[in-house]
């Protein structure tokens, strides 16, 4: 790995002319160390609970993996988005920086997956292939590395890392190349014990690269959704292991789901939010008659909702009508939403996005932005 040099930047990469910023303190080299990178920490992250990315920006060691190996782009994007998310309660986002995995490079990860995956053997009749595949299901997905380093003197060092473990919930597999699909659901308490068995294994052959030796490391498993779920599947499990541990003592189970609005398990088990989502969509239905329906994804933390997205998908004949819909949604939001979790209303054409419409826990007034 290359020793990185940090510069304490701003926020904008512009790094001769920062708005009443101080000059950027560049750090050069030392003559001796020619392989050395100078970086920049930014001065601002967008939030208090996100963290600041060391720049210039390092592509993972294997990126694009993971658009191979998970299928669902909801996903891939939770999976991302949710491991940091996680990561934030182990590696402080106001005392470390982040960056991309660096130490497990694509080989590396398609080998451990096709180690740790079952093997089917090849023959015998039709029944029998179905019939091995389905008492044999390839569980294991892919590895998602996160890479948090801290600022020591002119260097960063690295701290920590997140593995995100990703976990088949229905396993989708043929018999002969160009035949039918066949689909084997895999129970969730399967799942976990073979995540729980992977993340050991895993973690050993971490422990035998260069730096990742002696660091904290936090494994979480991810339980993917079917192929064509609007909604991503969600974490169930994490860990933490210390600095030089090479075995995982206890897991931490994770109460978190996404729900889809409209469907019967929002109806059953969330029926109050299911209620609003629904008096939101026909309120909406009296006045635009080009108006087909919403989808909502709502994110629930140990039973609490936390989030609401709704995509509202409608024709418009003019920028009028959009500005007209969007003032209507707004209101709708203040009337039938409470304030206590997020919410996120999107307004689409065939066009694209037409405006958006959010607001965060605690605030009174939504924000509007139409796009022109």
């Amino acid at each position: 790995m290359k020793k990185v040099l940090v510069i304490i930047g701003c926020a904008l990469l512009v790094l001769s002319s920062c708005t009443n910023q101080k000059q950027d303190d560049i750090i050069q080299p030392e003559e001796n160390e020619g392989d050395t990178e100078i970086s920049i920490i930014p001065n601002y992250s967008l939030s208090e609970d996100q963290y600041k990315i060391l720049l210039p920006y390092r592509p993972s060691e294997a990126r694009g993996a993971i658009t191979n190996q998970v299928t669902n782009r909801v996903d891939i994007d939770e999976l991302e988005q949710g491991l940091r998310r996680h990561s934030t309660t182990v590696f402080d986002p106001k005392k470390y920086v982040f960056e991309e995995g660096q130490y497990l490079n694509t080989d590396f990860i398609y080998s451990l997956i096709d180690s740790l995956n079952p093997k089917v053997k090849e023959g015998g009749g039709k029944d029998e292939q179905i019939k091995a595949h389905r008492d044999n299901p390839r569980v294991f997905s892919h590895i998602l590395e996160q890479n948090f380093l801290e600022k020591k003197d002119n260097k960063v060092d690295l701290v920590g890392v997140s593995i995100g473990i990703s976990l088949k919930s229905v396993y989708r597999f043929q018999t002969e190349i160009g035949g039918p699909y066949y689909y084997e659901k895999i129970p969730k308490d399967e799942m976990l014990a073979e995540g729980k068995k992977i993340a050991e294994k895993i973690l050993k052959e971490m422990r035998e690269i260069d730096g990742l030796n002696d660091v904290q490391i936090m494994f979480a498993l991810f339980r993917e959704e079917e192929q064509s779920s609007p909604v991503p599947g969600n974490f169930v499990a994490k860990t933490v292991v210390g600095k030089g541990n090479s075995s995982i003592d206890k897991w931490e189970t994770i109460n978190e789901e996404h729900v889809l609005f409209p469907s019967e398990r929002a109806k059953d088990t969330y029926n109050e939010d299911y209620q609003k989502v629904k008096l939101f969509s026909e309120k909406i239905a009296e006045y635009f008659p080009n108006y087909v329906g919403v989808a909502g994804d709502g994110f629930y933390i140990d039973k609490n909702l936390t989030s609401l997205s709704i995509e509202v998908p409608i024709e418009f004949y003019g920028k009028g009508e959009i500005v007209g819909f969007t003032q209507y949604a707004y209101g709708l939001v203040k009337e039938i939403f409470p304030n206590h979790y997020d919410i996120e209303v999107t307004v689409t054409s065939s066009d694209g996005t037409e405006s958006l419409i959010y607001r965060h826990a605690g605030m009174d007034d939504p924000k509007v932005h139409i796009f022109q």
